[in-house]
């Protein structure tokens, strides 16, 4: 083979070698979820991408293979067009035959080995690592298509490594996980803090983030008989009366044992500076029902859902058991040790 024909054969292989590289750390770097919101945004290579990620060992498989072809094709024609190159020079330049073909061999492995090492491997990596979303959905389409031309042949070769690992007790995954359950947050940050790395206050914090939003509202709620309440005929001057006797601004509005909402002292005063003649159920807004076993976490989504700021618990049989407020429950996420009040 001609030096030129080498030197371009030579420049394809290191492409082809950085064309593995990247597309192998992209994978592996990018963000599932970011992966995802790209996907519904319509993204072009998006899906491709999504798809290698979630058959990840064989993609590395295929990545492998690929780097393996063109590191083989390196040593097998690159090495040795610029050791033919050199061994010429240097015998012109006086040195013994056997003394020139050492020292030309020695210089091609060098060469060789720093263009792939650079060019072919570090510099394509740290293009992945640096924007790897991007580098993931503009390499995975071509990715894919050369690993599916070979997915037999990788299929075996990733069965084969998957048998070998097995034979270590170990049970192979194809697919990165990246999202932790809260026991393996919790020790992390009691390490954390063990370490050193993060304060005790910064840990009980993101301790009671993790564990407080799973509690049910049974635990947090205020007891039936502590609810501020107004009964539903109630007229506009009885509702600011017992709002101030009670020190709150919300009251619930009750016609016998049922609940028609609830009241906001702010809007008996507007009602009163109109003139005008209304009742505490006709000002009643809806609230929420909870179960007792309902989490905060979701009694708080379903009060910001619904734009309210307080909900009624019920038991199994439809008794009041008490209520929850979305400031106590947001209090209570912080500082647990915060007793609720009654509806503010």
């Amino acid at each position: 083979m001609s030096f030129p024909l080498a030197l371009f054969v030579t420049v394809l292989l290191l492409i082809g070698s950085g064309f593995f590289v990247a597309a192998e750390f992209a994978l592996v770097a990018a963000k599932h979820h970011r992966m995802e919101q790209a996907v519904a945004r319509g993204q072009r290579g998006a899906k491709a991408a999504l798809a290698g990620m979630r058959e990840l060992s064989l993609m590395l498989a295929g990545a492998q293979l690929g780097i393996t072809i063109c590191t083989l094709g390196l040593g097998s024609v690159s090495k040795p067009a610029i050791s033919h190159e050199l061994d010429p020079l240097l015998e012109r330049l006086g040195l013994p035959a056997a003394l020139s073909y050492g020292i030309a061999f020695a210089l091609a492995m060098i060469v060789v080995v720093f263009l792939h090492m650079v060019v072919g491997e570090m510099a394509p990596k740290s293009w992945a690592i640096a924007h790897p979303e991007r580098s993931a959905m503009l390499l995975s389409p071509a990715f894919r298509a050369v690993v599916n031309a070979v997915r037999p042949l990788i299929r075996l070769m990733n069965w084969v490594s998957n048998g070998l690992v097995r034979l270590c007790r170990v049970t192979p995954r194809d697919e990165l996980t990246s999202v932790h359950n809260r026991d393996q947050l919790t020790h992390l940050i009691e390490e954390s803090e063990r370490l050193g790395l993060i304060s005790k206050g910064d840990s009980g914090l993101m301790t009671r983030s993790l564990t407080e939003p799973q509690a049910p509202v049974s635990t947090l709620q205020i007891p039936a008989e502590r609810i501020a309440t107004v009964p539903a005929d109630a007229g506009l001057d009885e509702v600011l009366a017992a709002a101030s006797e009670a020190d709150r601004t919300r009251l619930l509005v009750r016609d016998g044992e049922r609940v028609l909402g609830s009241v906001h002292a702010r809007d008996a005063l507007v009602a009163r500076a109109r003139s005008r003649a209304a009742l505490a159920r006709d000002l009643a807004r809806p609230v929420p029902e909870f179960a007792p076993d309902a989490t905060a976490a979701h009694a708080v989504e379903q009060l910001r859902e619904r734009r309210a700021t307080i909900a009624v618990v019920r038991d199994g049989e439809g008794r009041l058991t008490g209520l929850v407020s979305l400031d106590d429950l947001l209090a209570r996420l912080l500082h647990p040790q915060t007793p609720p009040e009654a509806a503010s």
